[in-house]
């Protein structure tokens, strides 16, 4: 009998709603919006994060990047005429590390030795940056080649060979309609074969990127035998008369840690060593990749929490929404509790009723919510991919608008689960206020 009553109770709160669609439409457009918004900035912070985090982690999460940095006082230096520098790092910092006790658990030490600027390939060309380096570091870079492509072998290496490994932008620029391997690419005034070609690195314009601080889809590797040879350790430049040189051995150091436990403790012993030649390291740079990457998830996780609680607000204020509705219908349905009050239903039912509207206007929000946000979240990643390509947004992004939203499980979840709440928890003094209507008094209103 009880049972019975309590489904005439939900079957008398749902007709009134499908009586007033409209109302209840509107009611609960509060709580779709809110859900939907809450799963769109968190697919979306969720898509940079992760893209960011990718960018990051390819550099290694055990490598430890050592770069040569010019000192900013060293701009300065000597006459109007004639300038020169020599910073960074040396070959007997590199001597030092491979030999030291300190850092014997690195996995590897790779040196790297930038040359060359200008790089020309039958009258095209472009600017790019060469490095002189060892077989060990496509490993340590984690770089792919494409198929019938070879890295730099310990052979190139002995023998200074003039030979070359090739980036995918540079293969795409200079040889779009050809196989590059066994081409010949002019690097300043020195010729070189190729004989490899490196598949994409997804750093280009992403974070990795910015911490590597070039393109890496332009690189050029040769050996670093050959480049101390065909190129030295000094560039001269001559413009409007005067002249400027620079001397650097080495422009970085790769080195790798057995763990992600052990990067930040190696670090720090780089650091030791490296200050032995270089006070306040004031010319070269230690880069840790997996410190900035915990310190990007840390910051990550701030943002996201943040724009989560930006979009819980629209939840909010959709509750509001609720209450100001189920006010002016208890208003409105005075007489009716009245009635119902005087045919024996008590004050727990009236409550129950009033919770059985709002907890279905406010389920109903979460699940119609749950659908546009990850319809809109989906719908984000090629809508940018279609901006990006038309001319208006390419003056404005220069061409590179990219969104990779993810949608997760915990924010769905999380969402419904607050809509509903936020539902009855609005919902429950409107129910307390018409189950404590005097039934007499509520009979004689109008």
């Amino acid at each position: 009998m009880q049972s019975g009553f309590f489904l005439e109770i939900v079957k008398l709160g749902l007709n009134n709603l499908r009586l007033h669609k409209l109302r209840a439409t509107l009611t609960s457009l509060g709580i779709i919006l809110g859900v939907a918004a809450v799963i769109v900035v968190v697919a979306v912070g969720e898509g940079n994060k992760r893209a960011a985090l990718r960018d990051i982690a390819a550099l290694g999460a055990t490598n430890i990047i050592v770069r040569s940095s010019k000192p900013p006082e060293s701009n300065s230096q000597n006459s109007a005429r004639t300038m020169f520098v020599a910073y960074g790092l040396l070959r007997q910092d590199l001597r030092r590390l491979e030999n030291s006790d300190a850092i014997a658990n690195a996995s590897h030490v790779v040196p790297l030795k930038a040359v060359g600027g200008e790089v020309t390939f039958e009258g095209a060309r472009m600017v790019s940056q060469v490095f002189g380096t060892t077989p060990e570091l496509m490993e340590v870079a984690n770089l792919r080649l494409d198929a019938n492509s070879r890295y730099l072998t310990p052979q190139d290496i002995e023998s200074r060979a003039p030979v070359c490994v090739i980036a995918s932008e540079v293969a795409k620029q200079f040889f779009a309609l050809k196989d590059p391997i066994g081409q010949l690419i002019k690097v300043d005034t020195q010729a070189f074969r190729v004989v490899g070609v490196l598949q994409p690195v997804g750093l280009a314009g992403g974070a990795g990127s910015a911490l590597v601080g070039r393109d890496l889809n332009k690189d050029i590797h040769i050996p670093i035998t050959t480049a101390e040879t065909q190129f030295g350790d000094t560039i001269m430049r001559r413009q409007s008369g005067s002249f400027s040189g620079e001397q650097v051995e080495l422009s970085e150091i790769f080195i790798v840690a057995p763990t992600t436990e052990s990067v930040v403790p190696l670090s720090l012993r780089v650091k030791r060593l490296l200050e032995t030649g270089h006070p306040g390291l004031a010319d070269v740079q230690v880069i840790v990749p997996w410190e900035l990457l915990e310190n990007a998830k840390k910051a990550l996780l701030v943002w996201n929490v943040m724009l989560v609680i930006i979009a819980a607000i629209s939840l909010l204020v959709g509750g509001i929404g609720i209450m100001n509705i189920m006010l002016a219908s208890v208003t409105e349905r005075t007489r009716e509790i009245g009635i119902r009050r005087a045919l024996g239903a008590t004050r727990k039912h009236i409550v129950l009723q009033f919770l059985v509207e709002t907890g279905s206007i406010s389920t109903l929000g979460g699940v119609l919510g749950i659908v546009l946000g990850i319809t809109v979240s989906v719908s984000l990643a090629p809508l940018a991919e279609l901006c990006s390509k038309l001319s208006f947004f390419q003056g404005v992004f220069d061409g590179k608008l990219a969104l990779e939203p993810q949608v997760t499980l915990w924010s769905v979840l999380v969402s419904f689960f607050v809509a509903a709440s936020v539902g009855l928890i609005f919902g429950i003094y409107p129910a307390f206020v018409a189950s404590r209507k005097d039934p007499i008094e509520a009979l004689r209103h109008d």
